[in-house]
């Protein structure tokens, strides 16, 4: 049965701009999900693994992810926790904020640049390192006992704080799209546009660099300055990317998947599908659909 995503409607109001909720259960049990608010989590105790987008991680006690909005995301606990065995439980604090969340300032203001940088990145999913999660963990657990200003404030140099940390890691992959964007403008958006609109059928090089005009060889150089990718390196993740969702739908077989994202062989698509995710695409699946039976 394919595992569908739920939307999730956060109620944000009661005049609070930042909700903070501390998570102390048997296991983690909110399905695959998505909603239009940020949301910073922070595992105290716990394990097993987390999925955002395309990626798929382990998580354990000090995980520490930054997810941008509208962002499909789910954590599943690894089997210990569903027998039933009370030394393994959930500790972990959730900090939800709005998508327009002093969006004024943020734009206006040079002091806010930062910040604003990070929630740009957060729109892929950010891990953040143990010892950064170690430095924020006193000033995340006394916002779940302030309120008002106090915890506003204490949330913002938190931001801060992460936007300032150089270790760090993106999640989902940079192919990895929510809908449709607009590459309309210069030279690269129109190979943009191209890709995006062709990777799922047998795009060349050849093909879009006659398209904007440019010789294979001069358009691969212009390319990898461009996306620190090669040009097939970054089709085969954006089919890769497109095979994630595929495969989280539930709605067809590894082989007709395979050929669906663009492959034309599956040896190609199972290699291709474990140098991007470290998993095949059945291993991936019985990750992401094991959790439906719980």
């Amino acid at each position: 049965m394919p595992l569908k995503i739920m939307h999730e409607q956060l109620n944000l109001n009661g005049g609070k701009s930042v909700t903070v909720k501390w998570d102390d259960f048997e296991h983690f049990s909110f399905p695959w999900h998505f909603h239009p608010e940020y949301e910073l989590v922070y595992v105290i105790q716990s394990f097993g693994k987390r999925f955002v987008a395309d990626h798929v991680g382990s998580f354990q006690a000090g995980d520490l992810v930054l997810l941008g909005s509208n962002l499909p995301h789910f954590w599943k606990n690894d089997h210990v926790f569903y027998e039933g065995n009370s030394e393994f439980r959930v500790n972990a604090i959730v900090i939800h904020f709005p998508p327009d969340f002093f969006r004024y300032s943020i734009e206006a203001y040079p002091e806010f640049q930062p910040i604003r940088n990070l929630l740009a990145r957060a729109k892929r999913g950010i891990s953040f390192g143990r010892e950064v999660s170690d430095k924020l963990s006193a000033s995340l657990k006394k916002t779940l006992n302030a309120s008002g200003l106090e915890r506003t404030l204490l949330f913002i140099r938190a931001l801060d704080r992460l936007a300032r940390e150089p270790d760090y890691r993106l999640l989902a992959s940079e192919s990895y799209r929510q809908e449709i964007q607009d590459w309309s403008n210069d030279r690269l958006s129109k190979a943009m546009h191209l890709i995006n609109a062709g990777y799922r059928d047998q795009i060349t090089l050849n093909k879009v660099a006659g398209h904007i005009g440019m010789n294979p060889s001069a358009f691969s150089r212009y390319f990898k300055e461009k996306t620190s990718k090669s040009f097939s390196g970054f089709v085969n993740e954006m089919r890769v990317g497109y095979a994630c969702k595929l495969i989280q739908e539930g709605n067809h077989n590894i082989s007709q998947i395979c050929y669906e994202s663009g492959f034309n062989n599956l040896s190609n698509f199972n290699r291709q599908f474990k140098k991007t995710t470290c998993m095949t695409p059945l291993e991936y699946r019985e990750q992401f659909h094991h959790s439906s039976v719980y």
